[in-house]
Formats: structure tokens, sequence, C-alpha cells
């Protein structure tokens, strides 16, 4: 029989429950108002219409003066929205690595 050598993780209720703790003190400590996720939301909102409207804009444009096969509105609307959702990604693991970084110094 072999041995039982393996690390002994950390209990997941235990670390649910540690980061809970954390994100309570740091809404206590208010550094954020309300209207800061309110902005946050629009930007994220933002970031995803402005070029999913841009690609849009110049497909037609592109469709009206250069007539083909193809429909570049369609393509440079799709382009324009995969664009938009990363740029959205961008943004909200920014906010994510900002907050984790509070809550790591207010551990400390």
């Amino acid at each position: 029989m072999m041995g039982n050598n393996q690390p002994k993780q950390p209990n997941l209720g235990k670390q649910v429950g540690d980061r809970e703790a954390l994100k309570l003190r740091a809404r206590k400590k208010g550094k954020r108002s309300p209207l800061y996720g309110l902005g946050l939301f629009g930007l994220v909102g933002w970031s995803v219409v402005v070029p999913t409207l841009v690609g849009a804009a110049l497909g037609r444009w592109i469709d009206t003066h250069y007539p083909s096969t193809h429909a570049w509105t369609l393509n440079l609307l799709i382009i324009g929205l995969v664009t938009g959702c990363l740029n959205a990604w961008f943004w909200i693991q920014k906010e994510n690595h900002e907050i984790d970084k509070d809550l790591a110094d207010d551990s400390e």
C-alpha cells in the first residue's frame, strides 16, 4: 500500500468564506460610490456598442460604394461585435484585478 503523500488542499468552504469576508470588509470601507458601478456598467455597454455600430456603418458604406457578392455590412458588424466584446472583457478583467489587489492590500 502506498502512503497518501499528496498535499492537503484547503477546504473550498473556507476559501469561499475567506473571500466573502474580504469582500464585505472592502464594502464596509466604502472606497467606491454606487455611481462608480453605474459608470463601469455604462463603460462596458458603450465599449460593445460603439465598435459594433462603427463596423455596421463602415460595412454599409463599403456595400453602397463598392458593390460585391459579399455582405460587408454583416461581416463588419460581426467583427465589430466581437471586438466590442473583447474590449468589454478587457475592462472587466482590469476592474477585477484592481478589486483583487485592493482586497489583498486589506488582508495584509
